[in-house]
């Protein structure tokens, strides 16, 4: 199975290109910082699948995590520290190549990056939207890497 560097890049080519298409074909057009958020839960969602067993994958997207959390205390954003911490809780439901290297967990997994910040925040579908289809496209790299076909 490939690993951590593996799908890390899988998840970098495939969502640079899905972001470089929906921008060329005038879909989306982000501004820069919501690229780079885009590209960041592209890579999350390209590592979560790995975060139920003790992998460098795993220390990242959690190294991540914490940073994001604490960085949020700190802003006194307690609510998306708050959501950020219960999808960072998810991968201790199931054991590894569980429910986490199913298609149908990289449908369902990311659906709190819409959920959540809609009911706390008000936000709508179109702003989260994009989000929700970085942490899908990710995922869906991960599952093509380790061929979960």
């Amino acid at each position: 199975m490939p690993g951590y560097k593996v799908h890390v890049m899988g998840g970098f080519v495939l969502g640079g290109g899905v972001l470089a298409g929906v921008v060329w074909k005038g879909i989306h057009n982000p501004e820069p910082l919501n690229a780079v958020a885009l590209m960041a839960v592209c890579l999350l969602g390209a590592l979560f699948p790995d975060t139920d067993t003790d992998s460098r994958g795993r220390h990242l997207f959690y190294l991540f995590l914490v940073t994001l959390n604490l960085v949020l205390m700190i802003m006194e954003s307690f609510r998306w520290a708050a959501i950020v911490g219960f999808c960072a809780m998810l991968p201790a439901i199931g054991h590894h190549r569980g429910w986490t290297h199913t298609w149908l967990a990289m449908l369902l997994v990311p659906l709190p990056i819409i959920i959540l910040p809609a009911y706390f925040y008000g936000f709508s579908f179109n702003t989260l939207f994009p989000f929700y289809l970085a942490a899908v496209v990710g995922y869906f790299s991960h599952l093509v890497l380790d061929r979960k076909f």
